[in-house]
């Protein structure tokens, strides 16, 4: 696995040296109340989007961040935890580790409120977990799984399953992208690094997680990221890559699959004032009710001429059916 270790050098690099274009860079800077992040964190900033939600960080969480960084997402979460350890970090690179260490200590200065061992860093691999079974109530990474090829990909999955409580939720951000892509860049070691070459079609990412035991998953959001023009990358044809924000929940397996929401919904606007569809889906008038591709599909074979489904938006912000 000689791609994980041009990796683990690629970012190595970019702890001892700030690299303000690498990877794809283009998480939001959230700007919270009383919230205030140092310049170097924004400047190692490597990521594709954010992890960072509210709703998910309610009720003193425990949340794990693979993949430090420059710990910008670390002082997030942090923001919410406010305790001793309550969010760990780990990194293979014991550099960006240290590299976390001293800008948390720029952050201690900026930010009133924030203390250092809030942020437990460990060293450790995403493919082994230095944590126990059930012990985090979020897990989060950020443009990290999409380095990792089929079978390190699917260990990676599996550690955040096992350490996840019950409910517990993994939100992601990585690259996606829905063209094929050649050898020459699959099998390119540095872009894989640099998170551009492993992106995988949503539906194949969204399987990866379903076949790991989440019972439910959410698109929460799909933008563009960036484009690998011939000439410049070794391709014939322009490829289109976007950035997708993912929660996979820790829920039961249902009996007829998981439930997937891309931001389909349901509107209905017959003649009554509501539709039930007697499976715990009440449809008032003329009032979308998100629901999930699965729920989605069942309600289109009914076959009913008051009833309008909405195209996927890739955007879902909780509430609707299941």
């Amino acid at each position: 696995m000689s791609y994980l270790k041009t990796t683990e050098d690629v970012y190595k690099e970019a702890a001892l040296k700030p690299d303000v274009g690498l990877c794809c860079t283009t998480n939001p800077v959230w700007e919270l109340p009383g919230l205030k992040i140092p310049k170097i964190m924004q400047e190692m900033n490597y990521g594709c989007g954010s992890t960072v939600n509210a709703r998910d960080l309610v009720n003193n969480p425990k949340i794990l961040y693979v993949g430090v960084g420059g710990g910008m997402e670390l002082l997030q979460f942090a923001y919410f935890s406010r305790q001793k350890g309550g969010v760990t970090g780990v990194d293979v690179v014991l550099e960006m580790l240290e590299a976390s260490r001293k800008n948390f200590k720029e952050a201690e200065q900026l930010n009133p409120w924030f203390k250092s061992e809030f942020v437990d860093l460990r060293k450790g691999n995403a493919l082994d977990l230095p944590l126990a079974d059930s012990s985090v109530d979020v897990a989060a990474q950020n443009c990290l799984f999409n380095i990792f090829k089929e079978k390190e990909l699917r260990q990676a999955i599996a550690e955040m399953y096992r350490v996840l409580k019950p409910h517990g939720r993994l939100v992601m951000s990585d690259p996606v992208c829905e063209q094929e892509m050649n050898e020459n860049l699959r099998e390119d070691e540095r872009l894989r690094a640099l998170c551009l070459s492993g992106s995988l079609p949503l539906n194949d990412y969204v399987k990866m997680l379903t076949d790991a035991g989440f019972g439910t998953i959410e698109i929460r959001a799909k933008r563009p990221n960036r484009v690998l023009a011939p000439g410049q990358y070794d391709t014939e044809e322009l490829i289109y890559i976007e950035s997708v924000e993912v929660c996979a929940i820790k829920d039961p397996m249902p009996e007829d699959g998981p439930c997937v929401f891309t931001g389909k919904s349901a509107i209905y606007f017959g003649k009554d004032e509501y539709f039930d569809d007697g499976k715990g889906h009440v449809l008032l008038q003329n009032q979308p009710l998100a629901v999930c591709d699965k729920t989605a599909g069942a309600l289109e074979r009914l076959g009913r001429n008051d009833i309008f489904l909405s195209p996927s938006t890739y955007h879902y912000d909780g509430g609707g059916c299941c």
